[in-house]
């Protein structure tokens, strides 16, 4: 296997700090490295494969000067906006994790358990989008139930992690934990979140639409269709909690036929990359500390509805930085070198 020039746009980020270890972890073919930020950034060095590697400034011939192969982005979607076009006429394949492109007809929404051929259309406009931390993780546990039983409406109640908000988000709930202890909270301003995040949960998560669902919840309903490449019904509601990651969800699914628990378990254990944690006598099942830079998702409490042999409810968690974002852009770089080669 040859190896490729690649660029991290959002070096210094949460999800590019990521991105680095998963490429360390999974010994992806790097030729060269480019850490690309912002101006206040460059100069710094971030390390990998145990070297010190200098970040350079993003601008729009950076990516033909250092004749980058694969881009991966995570520094915004106005970032990317501007950025991405530039990589891909340098001949680069973008791989985005904002949300910039990810509802445009002629991109493809790629999550590569459940989607992987969609990839091949990097080639139209040299973009491959990355979809929303929480769509993620549900999809892979949607698509192998779906094969088998179909799959008619979709019900989200979504507990998200700080982190999905980025470092300083993070550090925010932090410092108010640091207050409350100090007895100091009512004297800490929150700017990361629409209220204090510390001891609360926050019913709402980016900015209310016309219909008053958020922004959020939007992506996760449009999204999922896309990806799985089905109109199904899908309904979300999206709640910020106070976790450092890990990005938690209860999923209620109709299926088209009724469907057993312990057949769900089954496929979802031969499924890739799912990890099933469902024994309730002993307390057993998926939680945000246990997912922590994991690259699984974890899928328990999985349960037949009591009233509907169609209906199955379950709780899926997994790390937003890494499935939600991470390693979900870097399994599609590896997808994306498999079919190219």
């Amino acid at each position: 296997m040859r190896k490729y020039n690649v660029a991290v746009v959002g070096a210094t980020g949460a999800v590019g700090e990521e991105i680095f270890r998963v490429l360390e972890e999974v010994k992806f073919p790097v030729n060269k490295m480019t850490p690309l930020a912002s101006k206040n950034s460059a100069g710094s060095t971030i390390e990998f494969n145990n070297r010190a590697v200098e970040v350079l400034e993003l601008t729009e011939d950076v990516f033909e000067k250092e004749d980058v192969e694969i881009a991966l982005f995570s520094a915004g979607g106005s970032i990317s906006a501007h950025f991405a076009p530039f990589a891909a006429e340098a001949g680069a394949v973008v791989i985005d994790n904002t949300s910039h492109f990810r509802m445009e007809s002629d991109i493809p929404l790629v999550v590569p358990e459940v989607n992987p051929q969609m990839i091949s259309n990097w080639k139209i406009k040299g973009i491959v989008a990355n979809p929303n931390c929480s769509t993620i993780q549900m999809v892979q546990v949607l698509k192998p139930l779906d094969d088998l039983f179909g799959i008619k409406r979709v019900d989200i109640s979504t507990y998200q992690a700080t982190s999905g908000a980025g470092k300083k988000a993070m550090e925010e709930l932090i410092n108010q934990m640091q207050a409350f202890f100090a007895f100091k909270l009512d004297d800490v301003k929150h700017d990361q979140f629409p209220h204090q995040i510390a001891l609360n949960v926050i019913p709402q998560i980016d900015k209310f639409m016309d219909n008053d669902y958020t922004k959020e919840e939007i992506k996760m309903m449009e999204e999922t269709k896309k990806i799985l490449n089905k109109n199904i019904e899908v309904n979300a509601t999206c709640v910020r909690v106070p976790v450092l990651r890990g990005h938690s969800e209860s999923v209620s699914i109709e299926f088209e036929n009724s469907i057993d628990a312990s057949k769900a378990k089954e496929i979802l254990r031969n499924s890739n990359n799912i990890v099933v944690v469902d024994n309730p006598s002993e307390n057993s099942y998926p939680m945000p500390i246990m997912c922590s830079e994991k690259n699984e998702t974890f899928v328990g409490r999985i349960r037949n509805d009591l009233y509907r042999d169609n209906v199955l409810h379950l709780w899926i968690v997994a790390d937003n930085l890494r499935v939600g974002a991470a390693t979900n852009a870097v399994r599609i770089a590896q997808k994306f070198i498999e079919m190219e080669e």
